[in-house]
This record gives C-alpha cells, structure tokens and sequence, in this order.
C-alpha cells in the first residue's frame, strides 16, 4: 500500500536525543485545514446544551479542533535519516507499507 502525505510540522526530540518527530497529513485533511472559516461559522468557541455535548466536543477539539489536522501521521526519524531526506514543512511524501509474505508457515 502507498499513500500520499504532506508534511505539516517537524518537532525535535523532546528529551534532546538526536531525532526528530514529523507529522504528516493527508492531502484532503490539510487543504480542509487551511480553507478559511467562515468570519460567523465556528470559529474556536463551542456551545454546549448538556454534558453529552460537551464530551463529544471536547474530544473532537483535542482531536483536531485546536488548528491541528485531526489525522496526523508521525514518524520519528534520526538525525542521520532526516538530513538525507532533506523534508520541510509543505513537502509531499509517500508511504509504502508492505507486509512480507510467510513461506512454509
């Protein structure tokens, strides 16, 4: 299986260990991010009727709500691997999943 990302942020470690984190969106989640909302559609204020709604909203913001693309991919790579890469933010990259086949077993 391949799939297409785009590359939407690179973290360094957070314990200073020599690798990097970085996050990958698909191309349909990431130009849903970056349309503009609408000046009275829902702009980072949620209201809420009960408490069912506001677990449900909650979820949903920390999932992806807060400016974040909900369907991150993250991949931690050395420092060796990312400088011969050569990735920055915007980048377009594919995945290639395979899954060896098991012979006699």
């Amino acid at each position: 299986m391949k799939k297409e990302f785009i590359v939407v942020r690179i973290d360094a470690s957070p314990d200073g260990a020599p690798y990097v984190i970085v996050s990958l969106s698909t191309a349909k989640d990431f130009k849903e991010q970056s349309t503009p909302m609408s000046p009275f559609g829902q702009g980072g204020v949620m209201g809420f009727t009960n408490m069912d709604d506001m677990i449900k909203g909650l979820n949903k913001m920390l999932s992806g709500g807060m400016g974040q693309p909900g369907n991150v991919t993250s991949i931690k790579l050395d420092m060796h691997e990312y400088k011969q890469l050569n990735l920055a933010v915007g980048d377009k990259v594919f995945l290639e999943i395979t899954k060896p086949e098991s012979l006699g077993i």
